[in-house]
């Protein structure tokens, strides 16, 4: 998986480096020049260490979410489109919770009893909470009784599963708030950046908050594998997903498993959505979807169904946008902006599933049958 990040780290970075250097000695360069007072090769150096930072950050955001895609995928084979929403819960359920906090004065104020760190957490595993078992109920109500329906009709259910939950999110806040959209409350240090490193100049920062996200991830991904390659639990919900039928007359309880895998994957979506939430402040009851899918293309990516290509698949795929969201305005002249990033998340889905729809790291298709 490192091999597999800096691989790709280096290629964008080679790809940008050569860009700048055919595109030197014209218009392109001539406007940055104007514009920034440095010479197009300067200007991307200079730029490209934060870039690649930015670019980790991002994609351990989505593959925070991808890894309930892959948890639910490895199991049942099927895609649950409802897990954005479950991230959009898990999201609120930690924003309204710090905001109860700082309005009662417990945190951010001098009656403060823990310190900020200790709250993200308490609303961090509020969040898993909430979303995990809203996952399981959702499981319970609209996909097991379609189980051994076609594929298509569970995916439809899941669909309008989605569309459920998201107006259920707008009607509750509409109803309780007054609002659709709600601010994470600023409080401790989170917004701090963190000095890195000084190159021409520039120092290369990471935001505070940023790097809760990249520790939780990996937290995440540790204790995901470990669950499922080193316990009981992880030994029945592999089995369950190697041979549902024999796994059942091994006295291994599938409905209790399956239930268990959904509890799973909505927790890290919850704990994903939190994240998420703290990372860029603002969400509404729409908070899921464009992420969703995003954390879907990483999922692919890297191979649906493998753990560590969730990650690995997230961090290319951040790598990618951030690229993309910064140096493509300089190398169009402003024609194209960052506003134009999501045809490279996209577009990278429609590759992978042409040419290598296992992904980086995913079993081949007609070996696993």
């Amino acid at each position: 998986m490192l091999v597999f990040s800096l691989a790709s780290s280096i290629i964008l970075s080679l790809f940008v480096i050569l860009l700048a250097f055919l595109f030197q000695n014209t218009a392109i360069g001539a406007d940055v020049t104007r514009r920034f007072g440095v010479s197009l090769m300067n200007y991307t150096l200079l730029n490209l260490p934060q870039v690649l930072m930015d670019g980790l950050t991002l994609g351990f955001v989505y593959a925070a979410i991808a890894l309930g895609y892959t948890m639910v995928y490895g199991v049942l084979e099927f895609i649950n489109f409802a897990h954005s929403e479950i991230f959009a819960i898990g999201a609120f359920v930690g924003v309204e919770l710090l905001i109860a906090f700082q309005a009662y004065g417990l945190i951010g104020g001098q009656n403060s009893l823990l310190s900020a760190y200790w709250w993200l957490l308490i609303a961090l595993l509020a969040g898993m909470l909430v979303a995990g078992t809203m996952a399981v109920l959702v499981e319970r109500i609209a996909y097991r009784p379609l189980r051994g329906a076609p594929r298509l009709v569970p995916l439809i259910s899941a669909i309008g599963v989605s569309f459920f939950l998201q107006d259920a999110i707008r009607l509750i806040e509409s109803v309780t708030t007054g609002q659709f959209h709600r601010i994470m409350p600023t409080f401790g240090n989170f917004d701090n950046r963190i000095p890195l490193f000084t190159i021409g100049g520039n120092t290369v920062d990471i935001q505070i908050k940023s790097l809760i996200v990249m520790v939780a991830a990996i937290i995440m991904l540790v204790g995901l594998n470990y669950l499922v390659n080193a316990t009981k639990v992880g030994k029945a919900i592999r089995a369950v997903a190697q041979d549902r039928p024999t796994a059942s007359l091994m006295g291994i309880d599938v409905n209790r498993i399956i239930s268990m895998t959904f509890l799973i994957g909505g927790t890290l979506g919850g704990a994903a959505g939190v994240l998420y939430a703290l990372k860029f402040t603002r969400i509404d009851p729409f908070v899921g979807f464009f992420p969703g899918l995003k954390a879907f293309t990483a999922a692919v990516l890297g191979g649906i169904g493998n753990l560590t290509g969730a990650l690995l698949g997230g961090i290319v795929l951040g790598m990618l946008e951030t690229f993309a969201g910064t140096y493509m305005s300089i190398f169009t002249m402003g024609v194209a902006g960052a506003e134009y990033k999501d045809i490279f998340a996209f577009g990278i889905l429609i590759l992978v599933l042409i040419f290598r729809p296992q992904g980086l790291m995913g079993e081949n298709v007609s070996q696993k049958a």
